[in-house]
């Protein structure tokens, strides 16, 4: 004989929340958009003190880049994307 299952819902929603408002949720609405526009990547603690923020991993990584290039004499086929600070300094003056 099997025992009665102990895994039963404990429904501990305060009684103030209305469930009528909460339908209609779409679970994962914004997970592709999230991912597209993420990419993570996990340094090392020693190289995170040397590499403050993005705009210096960033930096250095380009440097590194051209520097292949320049070594190899092979060229990127995609289009840099420009940074920040280029996109500031090309606007055009507020008339």
């Amino acid at each position: 004989m099997k025992k009665a299952s102990t895994n039963r819902r404990v429904n501990d929603l305060r009684p103030e929340y209305d469930l009528s408002k909460l339908k209609g949720g779409v679970r994962g609405k914004y997970f592709e958009l999230a991912r597209a526009g993420t990419n993570l990547v996990l340094i090392e603690p020693d190289l995170a003190s040397v590499f403050p923020d993005a705009d210096s991993v960033n930096r250095a990584l380009r440097l590194l880049v051209n520097t292949a290039e320049v070594a190899t004499g092979h060229a990127r086929r995609g289009r840099r994307v420009p940074t920040k600070q280029q996109k500031r300094i090309t606007r055009k003056p507020a008339a």
